[in-house]
């Protein structure tokens, strides 16, 4: 987080905390008031919505850090419990307490007011400012090697992948380019003239420079234990032996970059409490997340609905339901059977957190609750939501869609085309020859030459584009907005990068081709006959001398 964004959450938390303080003795009139009407008259609804507005009180107290303040309020709160559990008028001691904590409650907001105002001050000071990882650049690379023709001959390769590249072959000018794009990743060879572990001694200096440490992907010769160790006290996130795997190599810049541009997460939060609504969006916001609120638990369903939400952050206790009938509600409609849930509470509304665990809920955080290990806590739970969704639909070795994924995919956009009335395309590779790479050069390369291709078209087509693994060495792609020729067009450029990339086994290089079939929305009006025109297309391409792309326009 930057400092300019710190403050303006500094600002948010400082209006809140504000607005807690200065309506605290509005709400304690309003406990007092609705308490009187029910000393005389027993209402089973009028005590739930009592018992709620001194929970909300409770919690907001703990939240905001006013420990005072939630102590007098939370033993308040069990006695509206009681009553509520018992269904009964109160008896004269049992009414005498709750005039005690209310006369307490009163005390705090009057008396004590300034107290409160100052702790304000406090807190916002000490407001985290940990939320937040440096932003850095998903694609730049500087590839450091004083051997300039092995320097541009890794940087080709690299750029074929859509890697912007710069090449150094000079520690110096390095030194000045790493100094003003410090978020670039850094691919150095560790040998240099004078010195067989310059490049660790460089950059173990240069880290002391930045701002924060630079990721360094280290290359050497040499594999002993020193170099290695060496590496990882310069900063090192991998480290690769002579000859590079080039393939390899690029798994570990598509791993690094990955991380980095990740759909944000999508965060919705249950709470009939406003304000704790706003303070927790607030958090999450300032950590990059997507946030939607619901104070109303009743329209739970329709935020479903609308929002597709990644992680569901929900109050345990609501007037109107509960956050476990909520749960029981979400794990009964389609597709939302496996979201996290996660309940927040005090640490008295459960026994044990097995106990809320067993009912529907995934984790319990308990109030009040840090935000870093708010952020924390959801950036896990999504990550690991997310990470078991994908081994679902996603083929295993190239991380694409699988067989049936792109299937149902092309379903969708074939309809959402023909409604919206825009072109659509679809293309069907298929490696050239791919039985004779696995049987020369052994599955290990083939394995290699298959995650080749699917990065390569990944990284070439537009975010738009929806790309899978068919079957085999067979790869469909899924193009909108795009008519055959425009997409024979950019396919073709992908073959002719493909055809020219360099693949190692044994020290062997060699190179691979593609064949490819398309067909369109304009003359095929549905998904399986794009799919077979598509398919009739590749197989012309293959009888016709491979490694060239036909479009089907039918008859």
């Amino acid at each position: 987080m930057n400092t300019r964004d710190h403050k303006q959450f500094q600002e948010r938390v400082r209006f809140l905390l504000d607005s807690f303080v200065q309506d605290l003795p509005v709400r304690i009139d309003e406990i007092e008031q609705q308490w009187r009407q029910l000393q005389t008259k027993w209402d089973s609804k009028a005590m739930q919505a009592l018992h709620s507005l001194v929970h909300n009180l409770v919690s907001n107290s703990m939240t905001f850090g006013f420990p005072a303040l939630s102590t007098e309020a939370r033993a308040l709160e069990q006695i509206f419990k009681r009553l509520l559990q018992e269904e009964m008028l109160p008896s004269p001691a049992l009414a005498d307490d709750v005039g005690k904590q209310v006369t307490a409650l009163k005390k705090i907001s009057v008396e004590n007011l300034p107290e409160l105002e100052s702790q304000i001050a406090t807190a916002i000071d000490t407001t985290e400012n940990v939320l937040f990882s440096p932003i850095h650049d998903s694609n730049l690379i500087f590839v450091v090697e004083d051997d300039a023709e092995a320097a541009q001959e890794l940087a080709l390769q690299l750029r074929y992948y859509g890697y912007e590249v710069e090449v150094f072959n000079h520690l110096e000018k390095f030194r000045a380019a790493l100094m003003q794009r410090p978020n670039a990743i850094t691919l150095m060879d560790i040998e240099f003239p004078g010195d067989a572990m310059g490049g660790i001694h460089f950059m173990k200096n240069m880290q002391k420079e930045l701002p924060y440490s630079a990721r360094v992907i280290f290359i050497s010769v040499h594999d002993d234990m020193s170099y290695r160790l060496g590496a990882v006290r310069a900063g090192s996130v991998a480290f690769f032996t002579k000859p590079i795997n080039s393939n390899e190599l690029i798994d570990q810049l598509d791993l690094i970059t990955a991380s980095q541009v990740q759909e944000p997460f999508r965060v919705l939060l249950v709470n009939d409490s406003t304000i704790e609504l706003t303070y927790h969006a607030a958090i999450l916001e300032q950590a990059d997340m997507i946030v939607r609120s619901v104070s109303e638990p009743l329209k739970l369903v329709e935020a479903l609905n609308d929002f597709d939400p990644d992680l569901i952050l929900m109050d345990l206790y609501m007037p109107e339901c509960n956050g476990t009938e909520l749960s029981r509600v979400i794990r009964q409609m389609d597709g939302l059977i496996s979201i996290p849930i996660v309940y927040l509470a005090s640490e008295n509304d459960f026994n044990t957190q097995p106990e809320a665990m067993s009912l529907q809920g995934d984790d319990f955080l308990v109030k009040p609750i840090a935000p870093s290990f708010l952020v924390s806590a959801i950036t896990s739970r999504v990550t690991r939501a997310r990470a078991l969704r994908s081994l679902m639909i996603h083929d295993g070795l190239t991380g694409l869609l699988n067989h049936t994924a792109i299937k149902e995919e092309l379903a969708r956009e074939v309809v959402r085309s023909s409604r919206l009335k825009t072109s659509l395309s679809f293309a069907m590779v298929d490696i050239d020859y791919f039985k004779k790479v696995n049987d020369t050069y052994g599955h290990a390369a083939g394995d290699r030459v298959l995650k080749s291709l699917a990065r390569l078209l990944k990284q070439r087509l537009r975010e738009t584009d929806i790309v899978g693994r068919y079957g085999g060495e067979e790869f469909a792609v899924i193009m909108n907005d795009t008519d055959a020729a425009s997409a024979a067009k950019v396919v073709d450029e992908i073959r002719n990068v493909f055809s020219r990339l360099l693949h190692l086994s044994h020290d062997e290089e060699f190179s691979v081709n593609f064949s490819c079939g398309i067909a369109d929305l304009a003359h095929f009006s549905d998904a399986v006959s794009l799919c077979e025109a598509a398919d009739q297309a590749l197989y012309q391409a293959k009888q016709r001398g491979r490694n060239k792309v036909i479009i089907n326009v039918g008859d």
